[in-house]
């Protein structure tokens, strides 16, 4: 029988509304551990991913993200200001594919570095994905929340590894998502892809890669996925905890750096980059952005959180070995005081205990497809495939075309900045959190928390059979004969039927809501928008 594949089609809507990105991940593993992605107060023109799933035969919107693994919704129980304003799991409506973990009482938090957090309980639903379902899929029931989401997302649905969920940790069998994914052999291969874009449709595949975006497969950049040591007591072994990479080096039109970690001892002296869809900006260390910034004539550090402005008219590239952004992707917009500088990524970002000095979120992901690779036990590590979209040879987009990209967006900042020069903020070097006695390897086979073994790796260390890779595609192609006998071709994307959000069946309430549809053959198509949350 075939297995699964699974293409989300995602449509964008730009909102300008500051998200407070600050973020926090809380492990349940003996001491409660806190890692820090990135210490700030407001993000501007951000973009939040999500899907429309089902749990329990209930529609939700979830964001999507990359950064975390548990996934979460808010719940009937939870009655504070914040939750009222979004659809709410209804456990009054005794979904018959509910089910109860140790009466209720096994705890579930997410914190947040602003202050505001979640709790509830763990239970278990049924959630499924277009055609894909996964069957009691361990999740956090929100019963508590100063949390702030708009655009009707009710929730989290993280698509990181079960070292990194607190879920996993305090219940057994209890895998993330995509992990029950990849362990039971429920997709054509343990494979997601993402395709945002900034204004038009993305696409999200479950299973495979989407045909239509990647039309080189050859072209597709592998990077093998970090692996950590153990934290505390947690296990006797390592593996694999964050979708982070090896960062070799950056450049600023064509000056080149190498970066430099923070914990160089753990790592074989490189430093390492979290590939995040949560998060909508790019973050690095203060020893690296300070160099970046020094290749921009007449930048500067203006406030505490590690926010650098640039003239708006800068005509430069940051780029990679492959990777290039161009001003329209790292510009965040003109400040209102002072229209001629312009906020711009990276933020600078204090030492992290994790070790993880580069934080890439979407204004990189945007510029490139991106291939989440799971890996296979006793056979295949995990690999994160970049597909680029931007030509790494192309000449800088002049002013003409940040201008007019940045009216458009109406980007500009409510802000006036200081008019003088900040120096730059010391920080103490937390301790390391991984336990270093267990070392991590790169690239190394596990035996598992992984997929299972009875998949056949086509991404490896060594080779790479990426034409094999399951393909799918949310466009069909229709051929007519006209009236003058020309044979007339067109594209057209799969109709999108409306759904109500967080109606139980047979109940009578909420809004109808433009939500994915039925695809063709064993691909399913559906319709996601991107909105504004608030943390």
């Amino acid at each position: 029988m075939d297995l699964p594949s699974l293409l989300v089609r995602l449509q964008l809507q730009p909102h300008s509304t500051p998200l407070e990105s600050r973020r926090y991940l809380l492990l349940a593993m003996g001491e409660p551990l806190h890692l820090k992605y990135s210490p700030f107060s407001s993000d501007y023109l951000s973009r939040t991913y999500y899907v429309v799933l089902q749990a329990g035969q209930i529609s939700f919107r979830a964001a999507l993200d990359t950064g975390s693994a548990d996934f979460w919704l808010t719940s009937t129980e939870c009655t504070n200001s914040a939750c009222m304003s979004v659809p709410r799991y209804p456990l009054t409506y005794a979904s018959p594919t509910f089910v109860s973990i140790n009466n209720n009482e096994t705890a579930f938090t997410v914190d947040y570095a602003d202050g505001t957090g979640a709790s509830g309980f763990v239970a278990r639903e049924t959630v499924e994905v277009a055609n894909v379902t996964v069957a009691n899929q361990a999740f956090g029931v929100v019963t508590n929340s100063n949390i702030s989401l708009v655009s009707e997302i009710s929730g989290i649905l993280g698509l990181g590894f079960s070292r990194q969920s607190e879920i996993s940790a305090s219940v057994v069998n209890a895998a993330p998502f995509f992990s029950n994914l990849a362990q039971q052999g429920i997709l054509d291969y343990p494979i997601f892809g993402l395709s945002l874009t900034r204004n038009a449709t993305g696409t999200f595949t479950l299973g495979a890669i989407d045909g239509s975006v990647v039309q080189n497969v050859s072209q597709v950049v592998w990077n093998e996925v970090v692996s950590f040591s153990p934290v505390g007591t947690q296990t006797n072994t390592s593996g694999y905890f964050y979708w982070a990479i090896r960062m070799s080096s950056f450049a600023v039109n064509g000056t080149q750096y190498t970066p430099q970690p923070t914990y160089p001892g753990p790592n074989d002296n490189s430093s390492i980059a979290l590939l995040d869809v949560g998060t909508p900006g790019l973050y690095g260390p203060y020893q690296d952005v300070i160099r970046l910034y020094s290749s921009f004539p007449s930048s500067r550090l203006v406030d505490e959180s590690g926010q650098w402005v640039i003239p708006c008219d800068s005509s430069a590239i940051i780029d990679g070995t492959k990777f290039v952004l161009e001003p329209t992707d790292y510009i965040i917009g003109p400040a209102e005081g002072n229209p001629d500088l312009c906020l711009s990524w990276p933020k600078a970002a204090p030492p992290s205990a994790d070790g993880v000095d580069w934080l890439l979120g979407t204004p990189f992901l945007r510029t490139v497809y991106s291939i989440w690779s799971y890996g296979i036990n006793y056979q295949e590590p995990p690999m994160i495939g970049l597909y680029p979209y931007n030509n790494a040879s192309a000449p800088v987009q002049p002013f003409s075309v940040v201008e007019s990209s940045l009216s458009s967006e109406s980007a500009t900042v409510a802000t006036t900045l200081p008019n003088f020069v900040l120096s730059t903020p010391s920080y103490t070097t937390p301790p390391y959190a991984f336990n270093t006695s267990v070392p991590a390897v790169y690239g190394e086979i596990v035996q598992s928390e992984l997929a299972t073994s009875t998949y056949s790796p086509l991404i490896g260390t060594l080779s790479v059979n990426a034409t094999a890779l399951p393909q799918v595609t949310g466009a069909y192609t229709l051929f007519v004969t006209n009236s003058n006998g020309a044979v007339v071709t067109s594209t057209s994307h799969i109709s999108q039927p409306l759904v109500t959000l967080g109606v139980p069946p047979g109940w009578n309430s909420a809004t109808s809501r433009s939500v994915p549809g039925a695809g063709l053959a064993i691909s399913m198509l559906i319709t996601l928008a991107a909105g504004t949350w608030i943390i």
